[in-house]
């Protein structure tokens, strides 16, 4: 009987195989594996408080992957891809451009807008590929495939370049302490001017590469007007 505490596991397995509600999946999967395990409605809740306390970045991943399903199950990359379809103008190579110089004015924030999962998959890929839908219509998949490699590779380079910029993030901290290790004390400060113009070229190369790069996509695969490889 021991292994009917893994109930849980069973729930979520079948909720997601029929593609129900994910946090309902989630809520009923726990209160079954706390019901089945002896332990009260309190003692539960004591548990998420102290957990999300404990694991707080773990936990807002996970809130984050849950709002973003939610939001793309009610039509999020459809609307993305609608609204820049009707810029006139945009491209994959300018929207993915666009969005590695948000991204890097953010990471010197030390601030993130969601990610990979959280923003790259349901909205920068759907704006990307919304551009090339206006004006070539259906889109190659070797091109979107492509597009979903330099929406990945541009939110890397952004963030790499630029979170070591912010005074005090882990990024500057690990650089200032391996440069201690080595024989070089320096500041903070210091450290974050030194790296302005680096990001400001790593952010500008990676822009200009990748705009390059779609308009030779986009020649190569929508040159004679068809979606034939």
């Amino acid at each position: 009987m021991e292994y009917i505490k893994l109930i849980g596991i069973l729930i979520v397995v079948l909720g997601f195989a029929f593609k129900l509600d994910s946090i309902l999946i989630i809520v009923l999967a726990a209160f079954a594996t706390a019901f089945v395990g002896g332990i009260d409605i309190m003692t539960l809740l004591e548990s998420f408080g102290q957990s999300f306390v404990a694991n707080r970045s773990m936990t807002i991943f996970i809130l984050v992957m849950l709002v973003t399903g939610t939001m793309e199950r009610n039509g999020l990359r459809e609307a993305s891809s609608s609204l820049i379809s009707k810029i006139k103008g945009a491209t994959s190579g300018i929207i993915i451009g666009a969005y590695g110089i948000i991204r890097g004015a953010f990471g010197a924030f030390n601030v993130g807008i969601g990610g990979v999962p959280g923003f790259i998959r349901p909205v920068l890929v759907p704006m990307a590929t919304g551009a090339v839908e206006s004006k070539q219509g259906k889109v190659n998949e070797k091109h979107l495939e492509q597009i979903k490699s330099m929406a990945a590779g541009i939110e890397n380079i952004s963030w790499f370049f630029c979170q070591v910029l912010f005074v005090g993030g882990s990024g500057a901290l690990l650089v200032q302490s391996t440069l201690e290790n080595l024989g070089y004390k320096v500041e903070l400060i210091q450290l974050a001017a030194v790296e302005i113009p680096v990001a400001i070229a790593g952010v500008a190369i990676g822009v200009i590469y990748y705009y390059i790069k779609d308009k030779m996509l986009c020649k190569k695969y929508y040159s004679n007007k068809t979606n034939e490889d």
